[in-house]
Formats: structure tokens, C-alpha cells, sequence
């Protein structure tokens, strides 16, 4: 008996009227709003302009979400669409679940690099810059899995065990309690930003290395959760595809950490990252300059009533005067400190 365990969640699916609304597509739309909020923090912080970022993810996000179901078709699709009694239309369905992470993050580069070109940005300083966000945003698109009651483990009888109640498309009904391998996973994430954060304040990680980092430490995790699961896989040698695929990126990105730390160590000139950022500089140092001569008045020429006769002492000058200064003070100090 099982005294205690994560319940399983009782729809994945709210309807708006006629229209779905998916716990899985949420969890991913948050993910994507979490990786460009902190992105843009970072990349501000680094010399960028703070619509950098967004503006590059409109490139790489639709690149990736469309290499994370190729990579997930290409690797399963044999036996979950195109297998007979199958239909090959629900490769299609993307809100039933199977995005694969690392043809995510190949094709998503590919229209980072895209959007960096277009903007003018070495795509190593964008790529350190969100990479923190990128495992915040697999942190709460692993939440997507649970809604589903997809990827889960081997069975369990530990108190924090998932419990699964579905019925699968072949007629199979699924109950028991199992290791929740998508929690694993989404809390292992939130390790790995802290991690590549803490890194990149303590070492000042340049030239791609921040992202290499987080790619290393994010594929440690996977090798164990990949372990765990037991929906059915592509098995070589005893391991599953994903973790070869595990082995061989944590290599390259090791690899690349080393080589590139040697050759390039330290950040990009903050000057030199985003041309935006230098535009914004100079339009921001000029607005004042233009306030400035718009709010200059001739103050030494009396005129009118206002002029001061010959041996008349003008009595207003001592009240008026010091009330002037004191406008002109707080004026100045309105413009010393912009908000």
C-alpha cells in the first residue's frame, strides 16, 4: 500500500468554450516568456540592448519547437505514426506531447543565428546570455509531461512516486505509481541555471562558454532520467538513444569549454556585442543636450517692467530670486538622475 505519492492530474486539457486550452502548450509558452525574460536581463547586463533578445528569439523559437518534433518524429515516429494501424497525421499533433530536446536546440540555433545576423550579434555572447533561461524554460516544459502522464519511470514505492491512471491509444490501461522522472528533471534544470549563473559571475564565461556549460551539466541529469524511463526506445548497446546522445554532446561541450577557455578566455568587449545597444547610448546622451538648449532663456538682458532702473535696489530679487534657484536645483538634479 501506498501511503503517500504525487497524484496524477485530473485533465490535461481546460476548454474556453469551443476552444482548448492545453496544459502542455502553457507550460512551454512559460518557458519560452521565462528564457527571454531572464535573456534580456543577462544580455542588458553584458552591454546588449534590451530588445535584443526578444527580437532574435522570434527567429530561434519556432526553429526550435520545429527541430524538437522533427528530432522526436525522426526517433519514435517509426513506431508511434507510421507503424501499421498508425496515422501518420498525428505526427502533426504537437499539443499531445513529443519535443525532443536536442533538435530543439540544433534548429533553434540555426534561426539564433538567423536573428544574430540580422541584428548584427556574435551569437556566442546571445547564446551565454540566455542559456540560464533555456534550462528554466525545460524546468517548466517537463510540467507539460506530467499534465500528459508521459514519461515517467520505473515503478516506485518512494512517498514522492507519481501516480499514473491513462489509458493508452492502443487500449492499454496504465495504473501504478512510478518514478517521476519529469520533477527530476525540472528541478535538476533549476540546479543547472543557478549553476551556469553562479559560474558566470565567479569566472566571467565569454565566447560561448556559459551555454557550453549548461549544455554539459543539463546532459548529466538527462543520462540519469533517460535511465529511469521506460516508455519504449531506440536501445543500442544496452542504452537508450538519448543517452548516447547524452554522451556524445557532453563531450563536444567539455571539449569545447577547454579549447575555447585557452584560446578566448574572459567576455566579448560589451562595446562590440550589439550595435543596438550603441545607437541606444547615443539617443539617450543627446536628449538632453536637446532639452537643454530648447529650456535655455536670455537671463542677463531685463526687459520691460522687469528691468532695474539706475539706483533703484529691485526688492523683489532677494524673495524671487531664491525661489528661482530653488526650482533651478531641483531642476538639475531631474536631470542628473533620470528615471
Amino acid at each position: 500500500m501506498d501511503i503517500a505519492y504525487i497524484p496524477s492530474p485530473s485533465r490535461g486539457v481546460l476548454y474556453l468554450g469551443p476552444i482548448p486550452l492545453r496544459a502542455y502548450a502553457f507550460c512551454i509558452i512559460l518557458g519560452v516568456v521565462v528564457a527571454v525574460w531572464l535573456g534580456s536581463k543577462r544580455w542588458v547586463a553584458r552591454g546588449g540592448a534590451k530588445h535584443t533578445v526578444g527580437d532574435i528569439a522570434v527567429w530561434a523559437v519556432p526553429f526550435g519547437l520545429v527541430g524538437g518534433r522533427l528530432y522526436h518524429v525522426i526517433t519514435d515516429g517509426g513506431r508511434l505514426y507510421f507503424a501499421e494501424g498508425k496515422n501518420p497525421w498525428d505526427a502533426l499533433k504537437i499539443w499531445e506531447g513529443g519535443l525532443g530536446i536536442w533538435g530543439a536546440i540544433a534548429l533553434g540555433a540555426v534561426g539564433a543565428w538567423i536573428g544574430a545576423r540580422r541584428r548584427g550579434v556574435p551569437l556566442p555572447a546571445y547564446a551565454d546570455a540566455i542559456a540560464p533561461g533555456i534550462a528554466l524554460a525545460q524546468a517548466l516544459g517537463r510540467w507539460g509531461n506530467y499534465f500528459n502522464q508521459e514519461l515517467y519511470g520505473k515503478s516506485t514505492t518512494l512517498p514522492w512516486g507519481l501516480e499514473i491512471d491513462k489509458t493508452l491509444p492502443s487500449g492499454e490501461v496504465v495504473k501504478g505509481v512510478y518514478h517521476p522522472t519529469f520533477l527530476y528533471e525540472s528541478l535538476w534544470c533549476v540546479g543547472v541555471a543557478l549553476l551556469v549563473i553562479w559560474a558566470d559571475r565567479r569566472w566571467k564565461l565569454g565566447h560561448g562558454r556559459a551555454f557550453a556549460l549548461y549544455v554539459a551539466a543539463y546532459t548529466v541529469g538527462r543520462f540519469w532520467t533517460e535511465w529511469l524511463r521506460i516508455d519504449e526506445a531506440h536501445v543500442y548497446f544496452g542504452l537508450r538513444l538519448n543517452d548516447w546522445t547524452s554522451i556524445a554532446v557532453f563531450l563536444g561541450a567539455v571539449a569545447y569549454l577547454v579549447i575555447v577557455g585557452k584560446k578566448r578566455p574572459g567576455r566579448e568587449d560589451p562595446a562590440s556585442i550589439d550595435p543596438a545597444a550603441h545607437e541606444e547610448a547615443q539617443a539617450s546622451a543627446a536628449a538632453p543636450e536637446v532639452d537643454g538648449k530648447a529650456g535655455d532663456k536670455p537671463a542677463d538682458k531685463p526687459t520691460g517692467k522687469s528691468a532695474e532702473k539706475p539706483g533703484e535696489k529691485n526688492s523683489s530679487r532677494s524673495v524671487d530670486g531664491n525661489a528661482a534657484d530653488g526650482v533651478a536645483e531641483k531642476t538639475d538634479k531631474v536631470v542628473e538622475n533620470p528615471i
